[in-house]
């Protein structure tokens, strides 16, 4: 059984930066981070990989989020800066095969820390 357990989330203002933490990892899988916002589909948004290091990024958070990982302490970063009331949703920690931005190819998720952005 893996554990995945984020903290971070919380209520900023539009051009504002939050760090959310991922406690937890699965050997043989890419750490990511997704997020949910009402009404809308599932998003990936970042992956990274433990043993090479390449990080994936989808289009909508590209230069604004990083994605880090401390392997030794089995923990993962997703940071965010310059931060849109459209970024406002539920974020999620996920363990995923193949560095995959797919909902679908996630193996293991956390239970989510939310995350709103006002204007």
């Amino acid at each position: 059984q893996v554990q995945l357990v984020e903290s971070g989330g919380g209520s900023v203002q539009a051009g504002g930066s939050l760090r959310l933490s991922c406690a937890g990892s699965r050997y043989g899988y890419c750490m990511g981070w997704f997020r949910h916002a009402p009404g809308k589909e599932r998003e990936g948004l970042a992956t990274i990989s433990p043993i090479t290091g390449n990080t994936y990024y989808a289009d909508s958070v590209k230069g604004r989020f990083t994605i880090s990982l401390d392997s030794a302490k089995k923990t993962s970063f997703l940071q965010m800066n310059s931060l849109k009331p459209e970024d406002t949703a539920m974020y999620y920690c996920a363990a995923v095969i193949r560095c995959s931005l797919y909902s679908g190819d996630v193996g293991y998720w956390g239970q989510g820390t939310q995350v709103t952005v006002s204007s």
